[in-house]
């Protein structure tokens, strides 16, 4: 019998501060949920809070919170693209980024530069962009934060708000006048196959830049360890060389444009952690999630996100999302979802299991419709749901 290795997929660990003083990276166990895709898994999942715990997903009850106000900050991207249309020059492309792209350092373990990410500049006021999993510590225990830019000045840095369910986090840079905003593109226009470059800090290593292609598009993916950190993403998938300490950083077409964060990389392993590194399988958050979500933080101070009030399981014998319980109330039930209802279909796209619907959902905002496909009693009916949200509490 030939070996069977097991796919899975990691936030990346954070990586050490310095790799001459710190060569044994500190480690942090964040091995994520494997997606039916690559390995096929029974889950329960409530979609009332949309969080997964443990192999088998504990349901996890909450009401949705009063609204208050936040930050009240205008989210103002640059648009822009930097470098012409028909541009294929790698240099260019390092060459516009790099200013834009920073090293974040984050207490971790009791040590003040005992993690590293990346992060990349949003707007001129200093807010830079990287993943939740690379400051939640820090964040937690009001630990230290700083940057580096790409010619080694360093400078402090906030938590302005953060989400775990999308592994966004927005910093504020104290005294980032000299902070050069990236311009962000769009994920949508682009095609598998197209050149993309991810710029970061991978091992502690700054300003690094590695290209490749994009692989594919709308990856589900669920990562994380508790369910107070599991991420849902419609992930961008590619080849890019991405490991850790590049978490955080901007994905960018060549174009100079930024299209995603990178967040993850799929692992190759046995029954026990291994130590893990870049096998050609590495996923970012889509720049239009991205967005979504720092806007958010910058207008209310923190994020909300959609959900259609159910409780659903994957199938042992079939694909799809089974409904075992219905929220009395909630959007699922007064659009006539009910228990036992198998959802194959997410607006017109299959469902092969829990994750995929979470990630389908997860992509919407509070407001929208979507129609799911559903089998009941032998027969197949369509069901337009209209989403509500419910506010994350970390």
């Amino acid at each position: 019998m030939p070996h069977t290795r097991r796919v899975s997929i990691e936030q990346f660990p954070p990586a050490p501060a310095q790799v001459e003083q710190q060569p044994t990276p500190i480690q942090r166990p964040l091995i994520g949920r494997i997606p039916a895709w690559l390995l096929p898994v029974v889950a329960v999942t409530s979609l009332l809070v949309g969080l997964v715990s443990g192999a088998i997903g504990g349901v996890i009850a909450t009401t949705v919170a009063d609204r208050v106000g936040g930050n009240n900050l205008r989210l103002e991207p640059h648009t822009a693209a930097p470098l012409p249309a028909d541009n294929d020059s790698l240099p260019k492309v390092a060459q516009t980024l790099l200013p834009s792209t920073v090293q974040v350092i984050a207490e971790f373990g009791g040590d003040g530069q005992g993690a590293t990410g990346s992060g990349w500049v949003l707007d001129e006021s200093g807010h830079v962009v990287t993943n939740n999993h690379v400051v939640a510590e820090a964040a937690k225990d009001k630990g230290s934060i700083e940057i580096v830019d790409f010619q080694g000045r360093r400078a402090k840095a906030s938590v302005v708000g953060r989400s775990a369910v999308y592994d966004i986090a927005v910093l504020k840079v104290a005294g980032a006048k000299r902070l050069s905003p990236a311009s962000v593109g769009t994920s949508t226009d682009m095609r598998v196959g197209e050149t993309v470059v991810a710029i970061g800090s991978p091992l502690g290593l700054g300003s690094t830049v590695t290209s490749g292609i994009l692989s594919a598009l709308n990856r589900p993916v669920s990562t994380g360890d508790t369910a107070k950190d599991t991420s849902f993403i419609n992930a961008l998938q590619t080849d890019a060389a991405i490991n850790p300490g590049n978490s955080g950083g901007p994905l960018v077409d060549l174009s100079g444009r930024v299209i995603g964060v990178n967040s993850a990389i799929a692992t190759v392993g046995g029954g026990q952690r291994q130590e893990s590194g870049n096998i050609g399988v590495g996923f970012a958050i889509p720049i239009e999630q991205v967005l979504t979500t720092a806007d958010q933080i910058l207008r209310t101070g923190h994020v909300s996100y959609p959900i259609i009030g159910a409780q659903v399981r994957t199938p042992r014998s079939s694909a799809g999302a089974k409904v075992e319980e219905v929220t009395k109330g909630g959007p699922a039930q007064k659009a006539g979802l009910k228990q036992g209802d198998l959802i194959v279909k997410i607006d017109g796209r299959p469902v092969n299991d829990t994750v995929e619907l979470i990630v389908a959902i997860r992509t919407h905002v509070d407001g929208d419709s979507v129609t799911l496909t559903v089998e009941r009693d032998g027969k197949t009916t369509e069901i337009e749901v209209v989403l509500d949200s419910v506010r994350e509490d970390l």
